[in-house]
C-alpha cells in the first residue's frame, strides 16, 4: 500500500491535477494514503480553468503550505511517493535548489534525501536554459522530470482523456497499477 503526496502549484494545467486525483479514487486499494497540499495561487487556478472548486469535495486529506507539522514533512513519515502536479518552474527552482521554504518543497527535499519517488509534472513552455538545468539537477538528485506533454496514440476524444495520456504516465511512475492504453495493444471498441 503506497502513500503518495500530491503537491498542486499554481502552473496552468488544474486539469492534470484533477485527472490524477479522480484516476487516485479508482485504485483505492492501491495506497493507504493520499495527502494533498495545493497553494492558493494553484486554488485560482483550479476555478479559472475548471470553473468550478471541487478541489475541495475529493476525500484526501488536505494540508496547509506552511503545516510543517504534516507527516510528510518528515522522513519518518514514510512516504513512497510525491507528485507535483502541475509543477511550477517557481517550484521546480526551489526544489533544486534546496529551498524548502514552505510544506512543498520541504516534502520535496524530504522525498530526495530518503531516496524515495519524486515525479514532478513540469507545464511550462517553452524551457529557458534555467529550467533546464533545474531540470538536470532534480534529475541528477533521483527525481524524475515528467513534462505535461500528452499523447495522441490513443486518439483521445476529449480534453479529459487527452490529459489522462499524462496522468496515466505519471500514475506508472508513481508504480500505480491501472488499465489504460498500452502502446502495441489492441485498442478497445
Amino acid at each position: 500500500m503506497k502513500k503518495i503526496v500530491v503537491a498542486i502549484t499554481g502552473a496552468s494545467g488544474s486539469i492534470y491535477a484533477k485527472s490524477l486525483l479522480d484516476k487516485l479514487l479508482t485504485v483505492k486499494d492501491q495506497w493507504s494514503a493520499v495527502d494533498i497540499v495545493m497553494t492558493e495561487n494553484a486554488k485560482q487556478v483550479w476555478e479559472t480553468e475548471t470553473g468550478s472548486r471541487d478541489y475541495d469535495k475529493y476525500p484526501f486529506r488536505f494540508f496547509h503550505t506552511q503545516d510543517f507539522l504534516a507527516p510528510f514533512a518528515s522522513g519518518s513519515g514514510k512516504y513512497d511517493t510525491m507528485i507535483v502536479v502541475p509543477c511550477s518552474m517557481g517550484v521546480l527552482g526551489r526544489i533544486a535548489g534546496g529551498i524548502s521554504n514552505d510544506l512543498i518543497t520541504r516534502a520535496a527535499d524530504v522525498v530526495l534525501k530518503e531516496r524515495r519517488k519524486l515525479v514532478l509534472v513540469v507545464r511550462d513552455t517553452p524551457y529557458n536554459l534555467v529550467h533546464i538545468r533545474n531540470m538536470e539537477t532534480v534529475t541528477l538528485a533521483g527525481g524524475i522530470i515528467c513534462p505535461a506533454t500528452p499523447s495522441f496514440y490513443s486518439l483521445p476524444k476529449t480534453f479529459e482523456e487527452l490529459a489522462a495520456t499524462v496522468t496515466d504516465r505519471v500514475l506508472d511512475l508513481a508504480g500505480i497499477e491501472l488499465k489504460t492504453f498500452r502502446w502495441g495493444e489492441e485498442r478497445e471498441a
